[in-house]
């Protein structure tokens, strides 16, 4: 199947001292446009495929700028709107081996937060879609990017197409009165792919399932009994030795059967940010090009190779993420 990949979520810029500084010891910054959906749909774009990208951003020179860099990928930007709000921004200080990074946000009352459900014709956002992604970010930011959402959702659930979610819960979002596993709870209803794990299903359903094999795979089978539109789950595995030394591995149950990838090693880690959205990339990838199982190894993968490139968004292409997969990370230059 060729259809476009839609992706719904608010393009942010991060801001970080130089190298592994504290903002205290600083006096320059760099920064960098993403957000959770955006970093997706820029990998994906990265990898060859035809993606389009549905937000808000603000009405100045930083909005312009912005859609400049989504361009940049190739990504459509068609039904990327503007209002008179400040674009959403975060602050990142990078830790190093036992100083862990910290993040402050800066995002409750950006252009993104202000979206109006009314500006976007899904009809005609979700033409030739094979995959639409979202993630629990998005409904946590405000009411109006909530109900925008859920109409983009339900447009696509008649249509047939195929619904990946993260339903990546922050606790500092969710200001705006609603209840943020509830809500998760109703939206994740109409998605058909679940990218997540046991915390996550822990934080829809309520539960206290254990993070092993047998608590994933029981938590799984409690999902699809709430949720039974599912009928995948896939689940990032990160262990994390020091700031800069790290771990992935990857783990699914698909119809029944439990399957999981060989672990990575990564050290020392260049930037942490983005890779649960390198993995949803990768994983997206790898369900339009590959079997289920080689699907995982390649998510994988791409979360593993994230780790050494700065910024949010993974630039790997698909050759340099399947050498990866494939047992090619010695780091040999190529000549």
């Amino acid at each position: 199947m060729t259809g476009k990949i839609v992706t719904f979520g608010e393009v942010i810029i991060r801001l970080s001292p130089l190298g592994n500084r504290t903002m205290k010891q600083s006096h320059e910054m760099e920064f960098f446009f993403g957000g959770t959906e955006l970093n997706v749909a820029s990998s994906l774009a990265t990898m060859g495929c035809e993606v389009k990208h549905i937000s808000c951003v603000s009405d100045d020179f930083v909005g312009e700028s912005a859609i400049s860099f989504i361009k940049s990928f190739g990504i459509d930007t068609s039904f990327i709107h503007k209002n008179e709000h400040p674009l959403g921004l975060y602050f990142l200080e990078v830790g190093s081996s036992v100083r862990a990074s910290r993040i402050a946000y800066n995002r409750l009352n950006g252009s993104f937060a202000n979206i109006q459900a009314e500006n976007i014709d899904w009809e005609k956002a979700l033409e030739n879609c094979e995959y639409f992604h979202w993630t629990g970010i998005s409904p946590g930011i405000s009411e109006n990017a909530y109900t925008t959402l859920k109409e983009g959702l339900i447009a696509a659930q008649k249509k047939g197409i195929e619904i990946t979610t993260d339903p990546a819960y922050r606790s500092n979002l969710w200001k705006y009165g609603r209840s943020g596993n509830e809500i998760l709870k109703e939206l994740v209803s109409y998605s058909t792919i679940f990218i997540g794990g046991v915390n996550e299903i822990n934080e829809i359903l309520e539960t206290q399932f254990s993070s092993d094999k047998e608590g994933f795979m029981e938590a799984c089978k409690e999902l699809k009994q709430h949720i039974p539109s599912l009928h995948k789950i896939f689940d990032k595995i990160r262990i994390g030795v020091t700031a800069s030394a790290q771990q992935t591995q990857g783990r699914a149950l698909v119809d029944g059967v439990y399957f999981e990838t060989e672990l990575l090693e990564v050290n020392p880690v260049v930037d942490r940010i983005g890779t649960g959205d390198a993995f949803a990339a990768g994983l997206i990838y790898g369900l339009k090009h590959f079997n289920d199982e080689k699907a995982l190894r390649f998510a994988n993968a791409a979360c593993a190779i994230k780790h050494t490139i700065p910024g949010d968004i993974n630039y790997a292409s698909a050759e340099d993420i399947l050498e990866v997969m494939n047992g090619n990370s010695g780091g040999r230059i190529k000549r």
